[in-house]
C-alpha cells in the first residue's frame, strides 16, 4: 500500500494556471487510456474555471467533457473543485441549485468533490458537503491558506474540527497563492493531523519556487495525499512535477507505488502538447519561472500583478509600495479575509483607491460593501462595529448564512432556459453563466441543423447553410 497518494492535475488545475484553462477535450482524449493505468489516488479533471472555459471559449460542453473523461478513465477517481455556495460561478447560489449541480456531478462520473470558501465560512460549505454525501460521494473540504497575524495554527486547528464535525471525508489545505513555506508546511500538517482523525492532503503552487520543498515537509510530516501536475505543464504558476515528487519518495516509507517508466510515456505526450502551446503563444515561457514577489510582499502573484495594472491604468505606478503596505491595514480593517478569488480582487482595489485618493475609505467599492455587510459571509475575524458603521451607514449587517436570504431557484431557472435545453444539466449551465450558456446553446443547435448564426441575413431573415 503506497504510504503517499498522488492527485494528478493536468487535466484542471495545470493548464489552468498556465494557459488559462484552455486545453480541450480533443487533446486529452488520446492520453487519458493511458492515464487510467497508472493508479493515481485520484485525477483532478473538472470544475473550478473549466466549466466556465468550455463554454465561453472552446465551444465545448462541459458535461460531455466529463462523460469522455469517465468513460475513457474507469479505473481513476476523478475529481473537481467546488466554489461552495458560489458553485463553479461568481455569486452565491440558492440551495436547491446547488445540490442539484452537486448530483449531477456525481451521476455524470466524479467521486471526489473538494469544496472550499474564500473565507473559510464553514456555513456556505454545509450544503454542498450534505449533497455530496446523500450522493455517497466523496467530500473533501480545503480550508484556504493564508498569512496574517491570526492565522495561527490554533485558527487552522480549529476550522479543521469544524471541517470534521460538518461531516466532511478528508480535508484539504489549498495554497493557491504559493505563500506556504517548508517548515511552516511541516508544523501546520503536524498540527491538524493531531487535531482530526480523516486523512489531510495538500494542495500549493510552484510559483515562488517552494512547492516540492513543502510537499517533502508535508509528507514527512504525515500528509496522507498530495497534488502534483505532470512535468511539461508543472512549475511557475502551477504546481509540483508529479515524476519528480514520484522519483523523491521512491525506495522511502513514503513510495507512492507509481510506475516512472508509463510517467514518462505520459510525459512525451505532454511535451508535444506544451511545444504546441508555446508555439501559438497560449503558453508564455515566463509564466513556468520562480517569482519570489509572493514571499516578500505576502500576496498571490496575480494580486501582484492586477494591483500594478490598476495604478498603471491611473498613472500612479509609483505608489506600489504604499499600495502593498496598505493591503494588511485593509484586511484588518475587513476582518482578515483571505487573500483568495474574490476576495483578493476586493481587498486589492480597495487599497488602490485608498492609495490614490488620498484618504483612506473616501471611495468604497460595491463590493467591499458587500464583503463587509456579510453578504459573502463571516469573515475569520469580527469587524469592528465602528468601522462596518463607517461603510455601511444605516445598512444592517448581514449575521446569517447569506443563501439562507435567496429563495429556491431551480424551477424559475428551468423555465427562462426550456427553449434550449436538450439534457437536464443545461440549467446547470444557464444558471451560473446566463448569456455565455445561451450562446452556446444557439451555436450547438445551430450546428446540428446545419445554419451558421454568425452570418444571419437579418434584412431577409436568411440563415446561410
Amino acid at each position: 500500500m503506497a504510504k503517499v497518494k498522488i492527485t494528478e492535475t493536468v487535466l484542471r488545475d495545470a493548464h489552468q494556471s498556465l494557459i488559462a484553462t484552455r486545453m480541450t477535450l480533443d487533446e486529452m482524449r488520446p492520453i487519458l487510456s493511458t492515464m487510467d493505468k497508472v493508479g493515481y489516488y485520484s485525477a483532478e479533471v473538472w470544475g473550478g474555471a473549466t466549466y466556465d472555459s468550455c463554454l465561453r471559449f472552446l465551444d465545448e460542453d462541459p458535461w460531455e467533457r466529463l462523460r469522455v473523461i469517465r468513460k475513457e478513465m474507469p479505473n481513476t477517481k476523478l475529481q473537481m473543485l467546488f466554489r461552495g455556495q458560489n458553485m463553479l460561478g461568481y455569486r452565491h447560489y440558492a440551495d436547491d441549485v446547488v445540490e442539484y449541480l452537486v448530483q449531477r456531478s456525481i451521476a455524470n462520473g466524479i467521486d471526489i468533490i473538494r469544496i472550499f470558501d474564500a473565507l473559510n465560512d464553514v456555513r456556505n460549505l454545509r450544503t454542498a458537503i450534505k449533497a455530496a454525501k446523500k450522493e455517497k460521494g466523496h467530500a473533501q473540504v480545503a480550508i484556504s491558506y493564508t498569512t496574517g497575524e491570526v492565522f495561527t495554527d490554533e485558527y487552522y486547528v480549529n476550522y479543521a474540527k469544524q471541517i470534521e464535525e460538518e461531516g466532511a471525508d478528508s480535508i484539504c489545505i489549498k495554497d493557491m497563492a504559493a505563500l506556504l513555506t517548508p517548515y511552516r508546511a511541516a508544523d501546520l500538517v503536524k498540527a491538524i493531523k493531531g487535531a482530526v482523525k480523516i486523512p489531510v492532503q495538500l494542495h500549493t503552487h510552484y510559483t515562488s519556487g517552494l512547492a516540492s520543498m513543502c510537499i517533502m515537509k508535508g509528507v514527512e510530516s504525515g500528509l496522507d495525499m498530495v497534488d502534483t501536475a505532470m512535468s511539461p505543464l508543472a512549475n511557475g504558476t502551477s504546481h509540483a512535477p508529479t515524476e519528480s515528487i514520484v522519483a523523491a519518495f521512491q525506495g522511502t516509507e513514503y513510495d507512492t507505488g507509481l510506475d516512472l517508466v508509463l510517467l514518462n510515456e505520459i510525459r512525451g505526450y505532454f511535451m508535444k502538447l506544451r511545444e504546441k502551446y508555446i508555439k501559438s503563444g497560449q503558453l508564455d515561457p515566463k509564466m513556468l519561472a520562480v517569482d519570489a514577489n509572493a514571499l516578500i510582499y505576502q500576496v498571490p502573484g496575480g494580486m501582484l500583478s492586477n494591483l500594478l495594472s490598476q495604478l498603471k491604468q491611473a498613472g500612479k505606478e509609483d505608489k506600489l509600495t504604499e499600495v502593498l503596505e496598505e493591503v494588511p491595514r485593509v484586511r484588518k480593517d475587513s476582518g482578515f479575509p483571505p487573500l483568495v478569488t474574490p476576495t483578493s480582487q476586493i481587498v486589492g482595489t480597495q487599497a488602490v483607491f485608498n492609495v490614490i485618493m488620498g484618504e483612506r475609505y473616501k471611495m468604497v467599492t460595491k463590493e467591499f460593501k458587500s464583503m463587509v455587510k456579510g453578504e459573502y459571509g463571516k469573515t475569520p475575524m469580527p469587524i469592528d462595529p465602528a468601522f462596518r458603521k463607517k461603510i455601511l451607514g444605516d445598512e444592517k449587517p448581514i449575521d446569517c448564512r447569506p443563501a439562507d436570504l435567496l429563495k429556491p431557484e431551480l424551477d424559475k431557472l428551468r423555465k427562462e432556459c426550456a427553449e434550449w435545453s436538450e439534457q437536464e444539466e443545461d440549467v446547470l449551465s444557464y444558471a451560473q453563466f446566463g448569456q455565455v450558456a445561451e450562446k452556446f446553446f444557439e451555436k450547438r443547435r445551430n450546428k446540428k441543423v446545419g445554419i451558421d448564426s454568425a452570418h444571419f441575413d437579418k434584412e431577409n431573415n436568411v440563415h446561410p447553410v
